[in-house]
């Protein structure tokens, strides 16, 4: 674990640790005190009713519970088996490896798509992302795919200017697809190294909304035939089990690479994170726990887990 990656004063961990405050002396709290002694049949039972109050799923309850009842980790305290359960469950989904935003072997743009529901800080999410890219010396663009909400493209717009890098944007109620196009088109003859693309949350049915995110990947992979390289599914961790429905209906059917866990800061359930990635089998890549751009945090499973445990 890296727990001094800067970002501003309080430095990396400061902030993951600050914006777990509220997970940390919710659940956790509970969790902490029940498994401060032997663990029993009745600790056992009354554990699997706070690990559900926390919005972990039952995938990954029935998996921590089966692993202490199992006895593994056996020899250490109570707390200590509990963490290193949650620890392997985080760090062992089956899925891609960590995207890499800066590739010297890339001829061509690398691309991220964001996807859910409306919201979550899909908008915002590519905004602090083109933030940092850029503040990384990466030639970023911006892709105004969401055409169905007004002010999307105004508000990435101002994310644009602010990060200093170019956005492709069409009027309200365009073809998304179309803008997505002309997007890849334009980064690929200015040499961009990072294309964004943000996406609509909501069409008149679920059903619509897939088939219109499906065919964005689409249209990337024609242009550019290593692409996707990344589809972010940005979850809003406030929402609690909709979080694991969300991560069910989105992740088969668009390839989704990575998660993005956004206001974590907002909420005492951030036990929802570990259900999601577990359930699913997809890798959490950013947790956002406040405002600034800085407060968009790479996620790290060890630094997760000692953020919500610790004193």
């Amino acid at each position: 674990m890296n727990s001094d990656r800067g970002n501003g004063a309080r430095g990396w961990f400061g902030r993951l640790r600050d914006g777990l405050s509220k997970t940390r002396g919710g659940f956790l709290a509970q969790v902490k005190g029940l498994v401060a002694g032997r663990i029993d049949e009745n600790t056992l039972e009354e554990l699997e009713e706070v690990l559900y109050m926390a919005d972990m799923g039952p995938a990954l309850v029935e998996s921590l519970l089966g692993k202490l009842k199992a006895g593994e980790g056996a020899g250490s305290d109570a707390q200590t088996r509990v963490k290193e359960i949650m620890r392997y469950c985080l760090e062992n989904p089956e899925s891609p490896p960590a995207f890499t935003p800066q590739d010297p072997a890339a001829e061509e743009p690398r691309i991220i798509i964001l996807v859910g529901v409306n919201g979550v800080g899909k908008t915002t999410t590519a905004g602090k992302l083109a933030s940092r890219f850029s503040a990384e010396n990466l030639k970023i663009m911006l892709a105004a795919g969401d055409t169905f909400r007004a002010a999307a493209g105004e508000q990435l717009t101002v994310w644009a200017e602010r990060s200093g890098c170019e956005i492709v944007r069409h009027r309200e109620g365009a073809d998304s697809s179309a803008v997505v196009y002309d997007a890849v088109q334009a980064a690929k003859a200015r040499g961009v190294d990072v294309l964004l693309v943000d996406t609509a949350g909501r069409l008149h049915t679920k059903h619509n909304l897939m088939e219109e995110l499906k065919k964005l990947r689409r249209v990337t992979q024609r242009l550019v035939d290593t692409a996707p390289h990344e589809v972010l599914l940005v979850l809003d961790a406030t929402s609690g089990q909709n979080v694991l429905s969300q991560v069910r209906e989105f992740g088969p059917a668009l390839g989704v690479t990575g998660l993005v866990l956004t206001k974590l800061d907002a909420t005492a359930k951030g036990g929802v994170a570990l259900g999601a990635t577990y359930e699913s089998g997809i890798p959490i890549r950013y947790v956002g726990v406040g405002e600034s751009v800085e407060d968009l945090l790479d996620f790290d499973p060890d630094a997760f887990i000692e953020a919500i445990f610790g004193e």
